[in-house]
């Protein structure tokens, strides 16, 4: 159903978006406007906001913007939302206007770098494309504000804009090979094969729809349609936009094949890659299938964008093959990902949702915080009314209960679903046609269902319903006032890690349960302006110092008992910390806010405590002391590390041994570090091997080490080098790697900026 159809009622989710209301207002949309402002030489009424808005990727979130307004418009019908899209939309008209070819964008300097690339001069790298951040992947959000605002609002100088947008996308590449634009979209892109796609079904022009395909990485697509897996060590939401417009185009072609691709992706990424709270990736990359203990040690787990586009990708498979396994996967995400990360009092949003045990998160702030997962977090909340109810010719589908009301414009008829779950495991519809309607009513039965529910019509019990292991049909003529109500019984279960290590999480139907393990040095909660100000970097407890789960895994579930006087609260006990058993509280992850948590236990059998322990212990040992006397770290070869360090680079390269990134050059790179008086060394991790490789290491513009380590075989090493003199009294340093004359330089794997021992 259209969002516009459907409105929430009160409940967890009405709260959430009544907070996102409040966080779009308290936007300023004249900041957000300036960069557009700005490049189309137009007069600016405020400064452009700063974080990532003002240090390359300015104009982002202004996108992302425009999409938050036109679905919180389309599923709240509140004004002042309206407001904002119409003022954002006019003075983006203008920009168009000004700059006379159809462009609407903030990136930095943009008339430069697109004549270049219409011209053929082309330099791309992962993250970057002709010297700037991520160009592509900024206008795309542009473009899906505008489609945004078109389809869910039906503002026609959107549609015109977003016409005329494309058509200039048209003439940037109108003199490109294919080979050229395959080139450039080696830089992030976005969605843009998707949104070009949706231009053509607007439009009803072919010509936009090729233009779909020419914007379409045919590196991503060619190994999903041979079923193969290349995906570890990729930057996980850089894939998933592009997958989205596979779907598009697929849909609108008829193209089978690239469909399949698509389901490829998803089963892969939803069955092999993702936790049990819906989410996936390491520091924004993939990691192998087969270790998941870089997630379990990261500060930086799950993305929110990814999960973001997980759940658009999964809505356009169930709009085409409405399978349970999509409702399943879109339900455990969204109550256990998406509205976990909306801080639910004063509506901060997350980036890192960490596994790590005893780890905590940061939210953003509206005046500070311009993260990717800020834009898509606007989005978020502004659309759970989307997936609730779906219709197929004359069949009504119930696909999650949350309270909430369907105007069936078709039938003429009011749907009401009033509910408490999860709080209670059940609900009820009302029908409120105007006259008697005949129609099949299909109720979801939940994977994690511990019994067949329980069917009442009209609070007398139905039994001439048809089961499926996918639904429940009722199949009637409805009159108003009927109602439905059903019980949905939910149980205790666990989900070990998808590689199988000996770490669970533990779940009370769709919810995963997490407990609240301190409140101590939670730094930066609230997160600044900083360009690291998105990850949780207070101090890492020692996973040996957090409690074991002793018990053989298919026991786990008796030691949860439900606490009589708290809905949703649960004791786990058998858990060993130390020389003792204790008990921990569980509770919905969702409404864990302002702690540390647990939401992954370690598991032993009473044999294996003391082996597990003395691992953990010897795992931990030098990780945790490294991090302890680091001062700055960037990782070589990953996009948000980089463009975090203001990376700036002539001639390099970037790739993965196996799922660690790295970067060499036969030019340059460099990064902008802190550091503080303590500061004395630098730490170079790399990979040496048998080629001859000279790698020079300057520190504002001095030479300060030339290294030529080489090894028969690929060896990792870790190289340290003492600050120079000239260095004291800073608070930054830029460092630069440079490849020796007539070599490459060295694959760097990570540069850290360290305090004494």
């Amino acid at each position: 159903f259209d969002l516009r159809e459907v409105r929430l009622l009160p409940g967890i989710f009405k709260h959430a978006e009544n907070l996102d209301i409040n966080y779009l207002l308290e936007i300023d949309p004249d900041r957000l406007l300036a960069p557009f402002l700005r490049e189309a030489n137009l007069p600016l009424k405020k400064d452009s906001y700063t974080n990532w808005e003002n240090t390359g990727l300015d104009g982002h979130i202004g996108g992302h913007y425009l999409s938050a307004l036109a679905h919180m418009y389309a599923a709240t019908g509140d004004l002042r939302i309206k407001e904002r899209l119409d003022y954002m939309l006019s003075n983006l008209r203008r920009c168009q206007e000004a700059n006379g070819n159809g462009y609407i964008g903030g990136v930095p300097g943009g008339k430069i770098i697109w004549t270049e690339i219409q011209q053929g001069r082309i330099n791309a790298g992962s993250f970057n494309l002709n010297g700037k951040w991520v160009p592509l992947y900024n206008i795309h959000k542009t473009y899906a504000g505008l489609r945004d605002a078109y389809l869910l609002t039906g503002n026609e100088s959107a549609k015109d804009m977003l016409i005329q947008m494309t058509d200039w996308a048209l003439k940037l590449v109108a003199q490109l090979s294919d080979a050229q634009i395959q080139e450039m979209l080696r830089s992030e892109h976005g969605g843009l094969n998707e949104t070009f796609a949706d231009v053509a079904a607007i439009t009803q022009d072919q010509t936009y729809l090729e233009l779909a395909r020419k914007f379409s990485h045919q590196s991503i697509l060619e190994p999903l349609l041979a079923h193969e897996d290349h995906l570890t060590g990729l930057h996980a939401n850089t894939q998933i936009p592009k997958v989205l417009g596979f779907k598009r185009i697929a849909d609108l072609s008829h193209n089978e094949k690239w469909a399949e691709a698509v389901r490829y992706f998803w089963d892969n990424v939803v069955e092999q890659r993702s936790i049990a709270i819906g989410g996936n990736s390491v520091s924004e990359h993939f990691n192998p299938t087969e270790d998941f203990s870089k997630m379990l040690y990261s500060i930086e787990g799950p993305e929110t964008c990814n999960t973001y586009n997980m759940l658009r990708l999964t809505k356009m498979l169930y709009q085409t093959d409405p399978q349970g396994k999509y409702l399943d996967f879109y339900e455990r995400a969204l109550y256990n990902h998406i509205l976990s990360t909306q801080h639910p009092e004063h509506g901060g949003l997350v980036y890192f949702t960490q596994i790590r045990p005893g780890h905590y998160r940061v939210y953003s702030q509206a005046q500070t915080s311009m993260w990717c997962c800020v834009g898509s977090g606007m989005e978020n909340h502004a659309k759970y009314g989307e997936m609730i109810y779906a219709y197929r010719n004359n069949d009504l589908f119930v696909n999650l209960f949350i309270p909430s009301r369907l105007d069936w414009k078709e039938k003429n008829m009011e749907v009401i679903q009033e509910t408490n779950f999860p709080t209670e495991a059940k609900t009820s519809i009302r029908m409120n046609p105007k006259k008697p309607t005949s129609f099949s009513l299909f109720i979801r039965k939940p994977s994690w269902l511990t019994t067949a529910p329980h069917v009442l019509i009209n609070r007398k019990p139905y039994r001439n319903f048809s089961s499926t292991n996918e639904h429940i049909q009722i199949k009637r003529t409805w009159r108003k006032g009927d109602i439905v109500s059903l019980q949905l019984p939910m149980g205790i279960h666990t989900e070990q890690l998808p590689d199988k290590s000996n770490y669970y999480s533990i779940l009370y139907g769709p919810l995963v349960l997490g407990a609240r393990t301190g409140q101590e040095d939670l730094l930066g909660l609230r997160a600044d302006d900083s360009r690291m100000g998105h990850i949780a970097s207070g101090k890492q407890i020692p996973l040996r110092d957090l409690p074991i789960l002793q018990a053989e895994p298919n026991n786990i579930p008796a030691l949860v008992k439900p606490i009589a006087s708290k809905p949703l609260h649960f004791t786990l006990s058998n858990l060993y910390l130390g020389k003792k058993d204790i008990q921990m509280e569980l509770e919905p992850f969702f409404g864990i806010h302002d702690s540390r948590y647990m939401i992954y236990w370690p598991q032993a059998t009473q044999k294996e405590l003391l082996a597990l322990q003395d691992k953990m212990r010897r795992d931990e040992v030098e990780s945790l002391a490294l991090a302890a006397k680091t001062v700055d770290k960037v990782v070589a070869g990953e996009q948000q590390p980089e463009s975090d360090h203001f990376f700036r680079e002539q001639n390099s390269n970037a790739g993965a041994f196996g799922d660690t990134r790295w970067r060499d050059t036969k030019g340059w790179f460099s990064y902008v570090m802190k550091i503080t008086p303590e500061t004395q060394l630098v730490a170079i991790k790399l990979l040496a091997d048998n080629s001859s490789r000279v790698t020079e290491v300057m520190i504002d513009g001095k030479t300060i080490s030339i290294l030529e380590d080489k090894d028969e075989r690929s060896t990792m090493k870790t190289i340290h080098i003492q600050l120079p003199m000239e260095s004291a009294g800073k608070t930054k340093i830029e460092l630069k790697i440079k490849a020796g004359a007539g070599f490459t330089s060295h694959k760097i794997l990570e540069i850290r900026t360290l305090r004494p021992d």
